[in-house]
């Protein structure tokens, strides 16, 4: 049952992110760090008032901790939103996405316990998501952005592993946002400046703050802390294709063929890399199961 419910809460987190992507074109003309600022400094405040609602504390991180959280914040959440930003500005959104889904592949990889099964699944994956997205060309840094962005995604992962088993994946997505939150104001007030969004941008950043980060950050992470990073990462194939179900439905892009045959590619490496064996579930730093989000 926990598996399942790590498989579903992984799969939600990956679905609201890909839906996302038309409510992030919104702020294309927004100052890139202070925007992140504000969303995530309201993603952080969310997090905490839901945690104290429910009668608990978030775990304070131990000076141990700092180095990974900040890491996360400055290459998982600021940098890799740069990167996807600029790395758009040389290469076509297909060849974006495509170089984003070979994360499931570093994720497998990366990690020490990766069965065979997790990075077969994961290369199935990857080749799903090049498939739908149709690949894409490139040109000057695009190649370059897109590799960065793609490390960024991993980062986002690999980062939060070690912390999220000392402190919970609720506890580890509250303190990135609200240290992201503080970093990305500091830097932009350098950087880009501030300005009042529009209606249309103040809703976008209030979506993106609620369901985009403090929902789904809560719900990967207790994904992660369950399944692991290989396991969990073979779902990171879901956003494109929810990605496309949302422009199409919205007649930003048309359904083709080739989108489905992609899907259904997504879909069986899924199958595969969740289905190696069992991973126990983690402890914290006190003995107690990593609370779920």
């Amino acid at each position: 049952m926990t598996s399942r419910l790590a498989v579903a809460s992984g799969a939600s987190a990956a679905i609201i992110v890909g839906a996302s992507v038309p409510v992030t074109g919104l702020l294309q003309h927004y100052p890139l760090l202070t925007g992140q600022a504000m969303r995530y400094a309201l993603s952080g405040l969310v997090l905490l008032a839901w945690t104290y609602a429910r009668g608990q504390r978030p775990v304070p991180p131990k000076l141990g901790d700092l180095p990974a959280l900040l890491a996360l914040v400055a290459f998982g959440m600021l940098g890799f939103n740069a990167a996807v930003l600029h790395a758009q500005l040389y290469a076509e959104p297909g060849f974006v996405a495509a170089m984003l889904g070979g994360t499931p592949v570093v994720l497998a990889l990366a990690s020490r316990k990766a069965s065979a099964a997790a990075v077969v699944g994961a290369g199935i994956v990857a080749l799903g998501v090049v498939v739908l997205s149709g690949g894409g060309a490139w040109h000057g840094p695009g190649l370059l952005l897109a590799a960065l962005a793609l490390a960024g995604e991993a980062a986002f992962t690999l980062f939060a592993i070690g912390v999220v088993r000392r402190l919970g994946g609720v506890a580890v997505a509250t303190w990135t946002c609200l240290i992201a939150g503080a970093v990305g104001a500091v830097a932009g007030t350098f950087l880009g400046g501030w300005q009042v969004p529009t209606v249309e941008e103040g809703v976008a950043l209030v979506t993106l703050a609620i369901a985009l980060t403090a929902v789904a950050f809560g719900l990967w992470y207790f994904a992660v802390g369950r399944l692991g990073a290989a396991r969990a990462g073979v779902l990171i194939g879901l956003m494109p294709i929810s990605g496309l179900v949302v422009s199409v439905a919205l007649g930003a892009q048309d359904f083709t063929l080739l989108g489905l045959v992609g899907a259904v590619v997504v879909a069986i490496g899924c199958v595969v890399g969740l289905s190696a064996g069992r991973v126990r579930p983690r402890v914290g730093t006190v003995g107690q199961p990593v609370p779920t989000p």
